[in-house]
């Protein structure tokens, strides 16, 4: 069954590409006619993508791993905040950072400093401090929480990205391929398909059509999360139950060093004493 259907897509104005004039080649393949001197999405290829790309993401969240999604266009950062908060997933809806991904270290310090300044104002470092230099820190607090708060989560560098509208998040787009993360997005007319791994070809401009896209796949997500945690369940269900049969399944030796189910006869077999070899004759002398 499709995560999305045809209807929803065209209700939701996702067929709407750029002007022509506007046009990526590339997306010559997902291209249905021009109306009106407006490229029209083949949205019946659009659902195809969306299913594939949904079953992708849910894979990688059932093994456990970081999704982060990116949206800094006015149209999509507050859909995608909203929505991507149900998951528990790092995001991205302010600027952009440069060397957000290629520059990870440096990133984990700027948030690692705003949980040294939480840690100030409750044991009690702050009240010392004069009322300028509480006001300098609680104005940088609150600039790294809006670039940052978002990724605190983010210990590591993420499995994958979500990207609406790679031409705007091109600096995103090439971090992601040059540490070869892979990358799903929304591609509208005016962009290259082929600079990301799972290309969803969609109206990338309005909230309708990115907010039909980014259910699906908030969907397949939650779906992956949820069969990670009935696994776990399963795990630490059936771990006794192994423990058990671990332990029967050893045989305890006696203090001979025999097995205590050995068999008898290889018991005295072992213990008897070896026979000795008959001695040999004396050869008689030649005269």
């Amino acid at each position: 069954m499709p995560r999305t259907t045809f209807q929803e897509l065209l209700d939701a104005g996702a067929h709407f590409g750029h002007l022509k004039r506007k046009w990526n080649p590339a997306m010559a393949p997902y291209i249905f006619m021009e109306r009106n001197d407006i490229h029209i999405i083949d949205l019946h290829k659009t659902v195809v993508k969306i299913d594939e790309a949904a079953n992708a993401l849910k894979q990688i969240a059932k093994s456990g791993k970081k999704i982060l999604f990116v949206a800094t266009k006015k149209q999509a950062k507050d859909v995608v905040a909203e929505k991507v908060q149900t998951i528990n997933m790092p995001y991205v809806t302010e600027r952009w950072l440069g060397g957000m991904l290629t520059n990870f270290p440096t990133i984990r310090k700027a948030v690692k400093k705003m949980t040294t300044i939480d840690k100030m104002g409750t044991n009690g470092t702050l009240d010392i401090l004069s009322k300028r230099e509480k006001l300098q820190i609680a104005r940088q607090r609150a600039k790294l929480d809006k670039t940052l708060g978002s990724i605190a989560d983010l210990t590591r560098l993420p499995a994958a990205m979500f990207i609406v509208d790679i031409s705007k998040e091109h600096i995103a787009v090439s971090e992601a391929r040059r540490l070869n993360i892979p990358v799903f997005a929304i591609v509208d007319t005016n962009s290259n398909p082929n600079l990301v791994d799972f290309p969803i070809p969609a109206n990338d401009d309005a909230s309708a059509s990115i907010a039909v896209i980014l259910d699906a796949v908030i969907a397949s997500i939650k779906e992956g999360l949820g069969e990670r945690k009935v696994d776990k369940e399963k795990e630490v269900e059936q771990a006794p139950k192994k423990a058990e049969t671990a332990r029967r399944g050893a045989k305890p030796a006696s203090a001979d060093g025999f097995d205590e189910e050995e068999a008898p006869a290889k018991v005295v077999a072992k213990a008897a004493p070896k026979k000795s070899a008959p001695a040999r004759k004396p050869a008689p002398r030649k005269n």
